[in-house]
Parts: structure tokens; C-alpha cells; sequence
């Protein structure tokens, strides 16, 4: 799956980042951004720490003042290998401080830095640190002219303005850029990214900005981002969430696993919605798995497991599936790569399954 998505992918310019590369044919990158006090810089080791263990790629850290710029130094003494993003706003002083830091990329909108002048300067040191550019657009930064010619943050206006800043930077001889192009309208983020990918090479980062937290934040971001990802488009990505960060990480991870275009090992978990015709607990026997796997650190292995509901298309369902079991009136049939092995009582299904998913893992 991972092999036919890389073909159909758009193909964008490939950028470092760190120890991470984006575009072209490399894996999607994870991101999320810490919410601790930049200057609190053991507080913010943590998080960055918890958000690298959890399989982050990519860390955006926002840096408001010069003297944060210190922090990025801080977190690279203590060993962080996770690339760091600083994010810039208004003053092109803090981007050059968090350049001379060591930071791997700089997040700026380079219409809110100043001058011409200023932004050669941001520009000029990057390109001497081989540092790339995210250029970060959203509905509430658009320029004036571009909201006039619009009337609204439509999607045609959030590229252009992405284009236009991207011209701002390329004056100067610098294409080490990233496009960001977000919103809270899940649709507008899409169409804008489509427009872009349509438009230039740059590599792109996906996400819906605002989009709350919860069950309706994890709705749109994977409404979002999944169907940006499944037309090609996307080289890196952020569930944004009213959240702990770390629950953004895990929930990327779980949008692209849902999509087969994640590298990493994960047990891909198929089982019916139950009908009438369910004469087991499937509901509760879902859960209970998932639990147990959790407890066993199974969840992280790459094995299909089907939990049908009955026998009557549970089989032929769960044929592509490693391993599974279909319910039957008080008892489980176990099946293994589409044949029926035997038959367990429905208060064994759990442990039984469990311990033939060890078997076939070891």
C-alpha cells in the first residue's frame, strides 16, 4: 500500500529539515507545536521530550522574543534530536537570534516581518545556515488587497496569498521553502492546497487550523487531512487540537495508519458494526481486545485482526485478515488467513486470541 501511495504522490521538492527530509517520495512527517512557556525552558524540554517519544517528526516552538530564541540552544545541549521549528511573528530580530541558535526551521509570514529589507536579512541567513522557510498562511493573515479582491478567506485567496510570499522569498535566489496554507473551513484548507499543489513544488503542511477539541477536532482534522493525503497532496502534517500536544501526534499517526501511508508498525484492527444477526457481545468483546492488546504491546505489531459478528459472511470478511474470530451463539470460531481452526467459548475468545496473536508476532 505504502509503495503504490508514494507513486501517485504529487512529487514535491524535496527539503531538509533537521535529521527529516519532506517531499518527494519520503514518508508523511508528524508535527504538533509545544503550549508551554518558551522561556520555562524545562518545562518546554519535557514536552518537546514526551512529543519526540511519542513519535513526533517535527516540533514548532513559538518564539515571541529575542530571549527565547536561548531555549533552542537550551534543548540542543540537552539532547533533543527532534528538528525544531521556531515560529516568528512581526519581528525579523527574534528570526535571526533563533538562526544563530541552531534552530532547523523558521515559520514566517513574511509579510508581517517588515520591509524588503528585513526580510533579505532573515532570508540571507537562512540560506547561509542552509535553514529552510515555512511560510505560514491562514483565513486571519491575509493581506488587505487580497481580502478586497476576494470578499472572504476563500481558498483561492489563501494561495495566493501562499504565492505571493513565496515571490517574496524567491527574489532573493530562495526556494528552501515550505508552504502552510490552513483554516478552520475544512474545505477551503483542502480546495487552497489543491490550488497550490497544482501551482508550484514546494513541499506542502496539511492541517485544519482552530478545529477545536475532541471528537469534533479529530472529525475535521482527519476529515481534512485525509482527503488532502489521498489525492496526492501533503508532505507533512498537524492534527490541531484544543489538547495536549501529545494527543495530536497520536492521532496523526492513527489518520495515516487508517490510510496505509504510515511507515511504522501497527495492528490493523477490522470488526463489523453488529446486526441482528450478532449473537455474541462484539461490542464489549471490542473493546476488551483492544484493551488487552494495549496491555500485551501488541497494538505496535503489523498483523490484520478481524472480530466478525457472525459466521454467516464473518469468514469471508475476515479472509484477508492475519487472524480473527466470528461469532457464533455463545462461542467464537478462530480463524487464521481465512480458514476456521476451531471453535471458543465466548468467555475465552479474548485470551485465546490474544495468545495466537503472539504466535504469530514472535
Amino acid at each position: 500500500m505504502l509503495t503504490a501511495y508514494n507513486y501517485m504522490r504529487r512529487g514535491a521538492k524535496e527539503v531538509k529539515i533537521g535529521r527529516v527530509v519532506i517531499g518527494g517520495k519520503n514518508p508523511i512527517a508528524v508535527q504538533s507545536m509545544t503550549n508551554t512557556d518558551t522561556l520555562d525552558r524545562l518545562a518546554t524540554f519535557s514536552q518537546v521530550r514526551a512529543l519526540e517519544d511519542a513519535g513526533c517528526d517535527i516540533v514548532r516552538i513559538t518564539a515571541p522574543t529575542p530571549e527565547s530564541a536561548a531555549t533552542f540552544s537550551y534543548l540542543k545541549e540537552m539532547g533533543i534530536k527532534v528538528p525544531l521549528v521556531a515560529d516568528i511573528h512581526f519581528d525579523y530580530r527574534i528570526a535571526l537570534e533563533c538562526v544563530s541558535a541552531g534552530v532547523d526551521k523558521i515559520r514566517i509570514n513574511p509579510g508581517n516581518i517588515g520591509d524588503e529589507g528585513r526580510v533579505k536579512r532573515v532570508v540571507d541567513a537562512c540560506s547561509k545556515n542552509n535553514v529552510p522557510i515555512r511560510i505560514g498562511v491562514n483565513g486571519g493573515s491575509l493581506e488587505k488587497t487580497i481580502l478586497e479582491k476576494y470578499g472572504s478567506p476563500t481558498a483561492e485567496a489563501l494561495a495566493e496569498s501562499a504565492m505571493y510570499h513565496a515571490s517574496l522569498l524567491e527574489k532573493y535566489d530562495f526556494d528552501n521553502i515550505v508552504l502552510s496554507v490552513k483554516s478552520s473551513n475544512v474545505t477551503a484548507m483542502a480546495q487552497a492546497n489543491e490550488i497550490l499543489a497544482n501551482r508550484c513544488n514546494y513541499p506542502l503542511h496539511i492541517g485544519v487550523t482552530e478545529a477545536g477539541g475532541g471528537k469534533m477536532g479529530l472529525i475535521k482534522g482527519a476529515v481534512g487531512i485525509g482527503g488532502t493525503l489521498l489525492r496526492g497532496i501533503g508532505d507533512t502534517i498537524r492534527v490541531s487540537l484544543t489538547a495536549n500536544p501529545v494527543d495530536e501526534v497520536e492521532a496523526a499517526h492513527e489518520i495515516l495508519a487508517a490510510l496505509d501511508m504510515s511507515p511504522r508498525r501497527r495492528m490493523n484492527i477490522v470488526s463489523c458494526p453488529t446486526c441482528g444477526r450478532t449473537k455474541i457481545d462484539l461490542i464489549a468483546l471490542a473493546k476488551e481486545f483492544e484493551e488487552a492488546a494495549a496491555k500485551e504491546n501488541l497494538l505496535g505489531k503489523d498483523i490484520k485482526v478481524a472480530l466478525m459478528g457472525c459466521v454467516v459472511n464473518g469468514p469471508g470478511e475476515a479472509r484477508e485478515a492475519d487472524i480473527g474470530i466470528a461469532g457464533g451463539n455463545g462461542e467464537a470460531v478462530l480463524i487464521k488467513k481465512g480458514e476456521i481452526i476451531e471453535k471458543i467459548s465466548e468467555g475465552d475468545i479474548i485470551a485465546r486470541l490474544i495468545a495466537e496473536i503472539k504466535k504469530e508476532t514472535l
